[in-house]
């Protein structure tokens, strides 16, 4: 069984996370990306304003100690969203879910939000087992794969003990 642990972002993680994030299979399911994912100066410009914003809660994912991918949670539109990408190397074996049950755990606002392209079933999948619903569906522009593409809307209530 993985040990499967989030923790703060470190200036070492800053190429792990670019080469995950220009992975072509990763972003063809993520759809929602970059426009492009190889120009690095973008990238850290982005990383650099996640970091700085005091709002974002911005961790890497590790498996058994060595990178997994990365985790985050921010604001937009008065909404709390969460995010996750997780490197290929590390699919299907449970990390996003756990990484995903972490990060809900520390965080108390409810509703969250998610974000997953429709044909996005891994991450749906997910999303899902942490129990997210979803909320609504839409067609957006997606750089990662060219075109407008279905998008839904996930969210995740408070329980019936208030947590």
């Amino acid at each position: 069984m993985s040990h499967i642990e989030l923790r703060d972002l470190d200036d070492d993680d800053l190429d792990a996370i670019f080469e995950m994030m220009r992975d072509p299979e990763g972003v063809a399911r993520a759809a929602f990306t970059a426009a492009d994912p190889d120009d690095r100066e973008a990238f850290d410009a982005w990383i650099t304003r996640q970091r700085d914003h005091p709002d974002v809660l911005y961790a890497v994912v590790t498996e058994n100690g060595g990178f997994a991918g990365s985790i985050a949670a921010f604001t937009i539109d008065g909404d709390r969203e969460v995010s996750f990408w997780i490197a290929r190397h590390a699919w299907g074996r449970g990390v996003a879910t756990a990484a995903l049950r972490m990060l809900i755990s520390r965080e108390a606002e409810r509703p969250l939000f998610a974000r997953a392209a429709a044909h996005n079933a891994p991450s749906i999948a997910v999303l899902e087992k942490v129990g997210f619903t979803e909320l609504s569906r839409d067609v957006a522009f997606a750089p990662g794969v060219g075109r407008e593409i279905e998008e839904i809307v996930f969210t995740l209530l408070p329980s019936l003990d208030g947590s």
